[in-house]
């Protein structure tokens, strides 16, 4: 009888012992999960954000004052264009 019960209290500490690693596991876990929807969050953010950044610089009063000041382009003329040669 008493092995017995030794075999029953070991059982009985060997579940408690996966019950709580099993606890444990859940919340870290639920702890990772929600880390991840939060960088998830964070990145969707960033990506609107660098979405309406990206429409502000490709307006084409932006690309215009790129090509003038970066590149040194100029509007042409109706004189430049019979003439062939620049003023």
């Amino acid at each position: 009888m008493a092995k017995l019960n030794f075999i029953l209290i070991l059982a009985v500490l060997a579940s408690g012992l996966v019950l709580v690693h099993s606890a444990y596991e859940s919340r870290r876990l639920f702890a990772e999960r929600e880390r991840t929807k939060a960088e998830g969050q964070r990145l969707a953010a960033d990506a609107e954000r660098l979405k309406a950044e990206r429409h502000a610089q490709a307006t084409n009063l932006r690309v215009e004052q790129v090509a003038r000041e970066r590149l040194g382009m100029r509007l042409i003329s109706p004189a430049v264009v019979a003439s062939g040669v620049a003023p």
